[in-house]
């Protein structure tokens, strides 16, 4: 399949998959339409990678629908000054597309191929590191982040991400609730963090993330 097919698809993608559901900033968009999405999947599945559902990377993880990405992205509300964690990085689509956006980018990806993976899609992006770790202790070597982007959905939001956030810092990312994942943007504001839904959304399940069972008899 040729360049020119790819760009077709993702100039398909963003008109009929991001915009018309709310992914109207003009910075956004134009920066995923300058990132090969195809690229950042297996080979055998670059054919697939603007499909409107998750695209499998592998037998354990998957890459976010565009639209859960998009739209995350666009509820952060991202500056030209922001210093970004993006938490489940996988192979590194939504750190270069937030690469364009922001001042600065740590990926952080627990999967150690899927953070080689990254480290070789994100190498000519000087603003962007990878980090192969846990995803729910987040990396305070890096922190007070400005936005925390959490690329799928979390059954528990970790305290230790909340403390990584500068103040005034937004998280955003989706909150497993019910068997429904839920798009929500967090702000915090002192020793305070709410959190607001956006929208449901099938979002791609991190691991490292089950909510702590309760004590039962």
């Amino acid at each position: 399949m040729s360049n020119l097919d790819f760009q077709a698809m993702r100039r398909a993608m963003v008109d009929s998959q991001l915009r018309t559901n709310a992914v109207n900033d003009p910075r956004v968009t134009a920066a995923i339409e300058t990132v090969a999405r195809e690229d950042f999947v297996p080979a055998d599945r670059r054919a697939i990678a603007y499909i409107d559902r998750a695209v499998p990377l592998s037998d354990k993880r998957a890459m976010n629908p565009a639209l859960v990405t998009a739209r995350l992205i666009v509820e952060a509300g991202l500056e030209p000054s922001d210093k970004v964690l993006i938490v489940g990085a996988a192979s590194g689509y939504a750190a270069a597309v937030v690469a364009g956006l922001a001042q600065s980018v740590v990926a952080l990806e627990s999967d150690a191929d899927l953070a080689a993976e990254a480290k070789r899609h994100l190498k000519g992006l000087a603003n962007v590191s990878v980090v192969c770790a846990d995803l729910a202790k987040g990396h305070a070597k890096g922190a007070p982040y400005d936005v925390i982007l959490i690329d799928g959905a979390v059954e528990d939001l970790p305290d230790a991400l909340v403390r990584q956030l500068a103040d005034g810092g937004r998280l955003a990312g989706a909150l497993i609730q019910g068997g429904v994942s839920r798009l929500c943007i967090g702000y915090k504001a002192g020793d305070g963090f709410g959190v607001n839904p956006v929208m449901d959304a099938d979002a791609v399940a991190l691991p490292g993330f089950a909510k702590p069972k309760g004590f039962t008899f």
